[in-house]
Parts: structure tokens; sequence; C-alpha cells
């Protein structure tokens, strides 16, 4: 059995601010997971998030859901 590694990226919309998170995408289908970390401390904690729970807080930013 052959486990898929996470392939991390930082959205290319990120001015560097020091306040991006990461995201694996790519283990939404093999593992039905989502996971997003802290760009800032890539050994720190990782969020499992399910696949509909990270399209609808991807779907609540471009809304403009989270803006001050």
């Amino acid at each position: 059995m052959t486990t898929e590694s996470p392939r991390w990226f930082t959205s290319s919309y990120s001015e560097n601010g020091g306040q991006c998170i990461e995201v694996a995408a790519n283990l939404a289908a093999s593992q039905g997971i989502v996971p997003v970390r802290d760009s800032k401390n890539p050994q720190g904690p990782t969020l499992a998030l399910a696949p509909s729970t990270w399209a609808a807080f991807v779907g609540g930013v471009q809304r403009g859901a989270f803006t001050p």
C-alpha cells in the first residue's frame, strides 16, 4: 500500500506578510481530508478539515465574509 504525502502550497495571493497558511489539497480525494497548517511553523500542529469544510471556508473568503 502506498501512502500519498501532502504537497503543501501557499496561495499565490499571499502578500508574504507572515499571516499565511499552507494547504495540502491533494489529499482530499485519496484520504478525505484537507490538511492546513501555519506557514511560519511547518513542524507545528496541522488541522485536518473535511473537503466540504475547506470549500465552505474558501467560499466565505471569496465572498468577503471574513474581512474586518
